[in-house]
């Protein structure tokens, strides 16, 4: 195959948006919608990418920013489609023979259709190719006006059309492929005499049948991909059917859920195996599950990094964390970033942890605050216990060794260390350092007042 090198439309605002972000850098399922076309492409065997910005320009510069493979053309006024195409043109490389282009704002757009049209398009030996897609109801795309030999003639937008020409079903997908050297001319040859002032794409297509060359259509054969995104319903509906991509995949791959519909996961998100997730759950980032996990209804998980047969129960939320092998969270836990579980540790319901590393088999089962803290193994926190890590000006750590005991109620006031096989008794305020195998002990002295309360009536 020629080298193949593509350009990818991405310099309008989206006023449709209603929306201070450029269209092309709203997020579906992790990330922008312009890296969907763009990823699609490169998989399909595109060399290099040409992406022409205009609004935000350094939104999308920034985004993709280290990427070899991406180059950027600026769009600074939008004066049509044949003029992006035409600004990016000096980007692409010497070497190219074959251009693909296609639009920013398709994020439905499959490799493997990106690679069947490339294929035809070569073994055709056409000038220019279409995409196209067959609607019942076409309403607002522009007609495909074929020859008799099947070749397309022109494209003819709905505002122009003729009431026959209207009844085409065939309508253009807005992704072309063509050859460099016929490309170039057409574009030099586009002309802005129209009630847009603009220079449009389509153009070429009458071009390509006056020189007498060869202008084939490929049909899609889900339209569904063709879907462009101009406002956020449609980007929802889009959303949707992304995350359904992706979740089917999972499924395919051993992972339960039941019900997937209600399941949001982001692309590049990874489950092992026999892994189950309840409705509600969200998994977004670059967050790695093992197998045999259970995540449990409405957990929020982002970024994380969990082993295997580790379950999370409803309502926790997980940020940055790291979590070993048979550790259980929640339900209603916060794993805030920097915290790190070590295997089998237990963390219950409404404890928070911040920067913190727990080792193996201790456990906070509820009503807990551990930030900026070490604990060791076999750690029991009690309900109700406190690392006070913050004097107003700095933060300070708390360290609890190995085989600790920490009743219920007690305050730990860092900087502080409690050696190991200690034993805090419930309501004391810890406030020096704890030798090992002592028992800290810091209370008012309990008084009880006989019949005071018989007085008082």
């Amino acid at each position: 195959m020629a080298l193949i090198s593509a350009i990818v439309l991405a310099a309008g605002m989206g006023t449709r948006m209603k929306s201070g972000l450029v269209k092309v850098m709203h997020p579906l399922a992790g990330p922008p919608m312009i890296a969907w076309p763009v990823a699609a492409a490169l998989e399909a065997g595109v060399a290099d990418c040409v992406l022409v910005v205009g609004h935000q320009g350094e939104k999308v510069r920034s985004h993709f920013a280290g990427r070899n493979e991406i180059r950027f053309a600026d769009q600074s006024e939008q004066l049509g489609t044949g003029h992006a195409v035409g600004c990016a043109m000096p980007q692409l490389p010497g070497a190219t023979s074959t251009v693909l282009i296609l639009c920013g704002d398709t994020p439905l757009l499959t490799a493997g259709t990106l690679r069947s049209m490339l294929q035809a398009h070569e073994a055709s030996g056409a000038a220019l190719s279409v995409m196209t897609a067959t609607f019942a109801e076409p309403f607002g795309y522009g007609r495909i006006i074929k020859g008799v030999d099947g070749s397309i003639l022109r494209i003819t937008e709905e505002k122009d059309a003729t009431i026959a020409e209207r009844e085409i079903r065939e309508v253009n997908a807005g992704v072309y492929c063509a050859e460099r050297a016929f490309l170039e001319g057409a574009l030099a040859g586009l002309g802005n005499d129209n009630a847009q002032g603009e220079y449009y794409l389509t153009d070429v297509v009458r071009q390509a049948a006056t020189q007498g060359l060869s202008c084939l259509s490929f049909p899609v054969a889900d339209p569904e991909e063709i879907t462009g995104v101009n406002d956020r319903v449609q980007l929802a509906e889009v959303g949707r059917v992304l995350r359904g991509r992706i979740n089917r995949e999972l499924m395919l791959s051993g992972v339960s859920m039941t019900d997937p519909q209600a399941v949001y996961i982001d692309h590049g998100v990874r489950i092992g195996r026999d892994s189950v997730i309840q409705p509600g759950a969200t998994i977004t980032g670059a967050t790695v599950i093992g197998e045999r996990c259970q995540i449990g209804q409405g957990a929020l998980i982002s970024s994380c990094s969990i082993a295997d047969d580790v379950v999370v129960k409803a309502g926790s939320v997980l940020e940055q964390a790291v979590v070993h092998e048979e550790v259980a969270i929640g339900p209603m836990a916060h794993l805030r970033p920097g915290s790190v579980l070590s295997a089998q540790v237990k963390i219950g319901n409404f404890v928070e942890t911040k920067k913190v590393f727990m080792g193996q088999g201790s456990k906070a089962s509820h009503l807990t605050y551990l930030g900026d803290a070490t604990v060791g193994k076999n750690v029991n926190i009690g309900c109700g216990t406190i690392t006070c890590n913050y004097d107003g000006v700095n933060k300070h750590q708390t360290v609890i060794e190995d085989d600790v005991f920490v009743g219920s109620d007690v305050q730990l006031v860092a900087p502080v260390t409690v050696g190991r096989n200690s034993l805090i008794a419930a309501g004391t305020t810890v406030t020096k350092d704890i030798p090992p195998d002592s028992l800290a002990l810091s209370r008012v002295p309990q008084v009880n007042k006989e019949g005071w309360k018989l007085k008082k009536k």
